[in-house]
C-alpha cells in the first residue's frame, strides 16, 4: 500500500530544540520504511532568531522543501513564529502551538511591541489549533528544557509510528543522562 507524503514544519527561536525534535521525527520515519527529506535554517538561532526545519517523508520524497499551503503539521514552540509560517500550513493542517511568546530583539529594546493578537490571526488561518502549554507539561516531566519532546509528543498521537520506534529514536538522539526525562515529557506531550 502506498505511503501518503506527509509536511511536517517545525519553527522556533534559536535554543528550543527544534533540530532536536526535528532529527527525532525524521529518524522515526525512516525506521518506519519511509523515504525521508529533512531541511533546517538557522538564521540567527544562537541569539534567539528564528529556526525552521522542514521533515517530510512518504513513498518517495524528491525533495525536503515544503512550499506555502502543503504543511499537514506546524509545530511552533513560539507563537510569534507560528504567525510567521502560518501560510505554510494547508487548509486542514493542525497547528501545534506551544503557548510561549519570547520578545524578539527590538522587542526586547524598546524599538516594537509584541503582537497583541497573534493567536486571532492563527484562527483565521488555521482550521485546527491545538495549544499546549509546553513548558508548564515539560516542568512536570522533571525539566523545562524538554518542550519540544513533550510538543513532539503531542504529534506523535496523529502519526501511526510505533511507540517503540519513538522510544528507541529518542533515547538515541537526547543525552545520556536526559533520556528519562525527555521519555517523561513526550508521554506526558500525547495526553495533553
Amino acid at each position: 500500500m502506498p505511503k501518503p507524503i506527509t509536511n511536517v514544519l517545525l519553527v522556533g527561536v534559536g535554543g528550543q530544540g527544534i533540530l532536536l525534535a526535528s532529527e527525532v521525527l525524521a529518524k522515526v520515519a525512516f525506521e518506519e520504511g519511509y523515504d525521508v527529506k529533512k531541511s533546517e535554517v538557522h538564521g540567527m538561532a544562537q541569539r534567539g532568531g528564528s529556526v525552521s526545519s522542514e521533515v517530510r517523508f512518504g513513498d518517495k520524497i524528491y525533495s525536503p522543501l515544503i512550499r506555502k499551503g502543503r504543511v499537514d503539521f506546524l509545530l511552533a514552540l513560539e507563537k510569534l513564529e507560528a504567525l510567521r509560517f502560518i501560510d505554510y500550513l494547508k487548509k486542514e493542517g493542525v497547528l501545534i502551538l506551544n503557548d510561549l511568546e519570547i520578545p524578539p530583539l527590538m522587542v526586547s529594546i524598546g524599538k516594537e511591541q509584541y503582537p497583541k493578537d497573534i493567536l486571532f490571526h492563527l484562527k483565521k488561518r488555521a482550521s485546527r489549533i491545538i495549544k499546549i502549554a509546553a513548558t508548564k507539561v515539560a516542568e512536570n516531566a522533571g525539566s523545562s528544557k524538554t518542550f519540544n519532546l513533550v510538543v513532539l509528543g503531542k504529534l506523535s498521537t496523529f502519526l501511526s509510528f510505533k511507540s517503540s520506534r519513538w522510544e528507541k529514536v529518542i533515547r538515541q538522539e537526547v543525552p545520556s543522562h536526559t533520556i528519562e526525562v525527555n521519555l517523561k515529557a513526550f508521554e506526558l506531550g500525547k495526553r495533553s
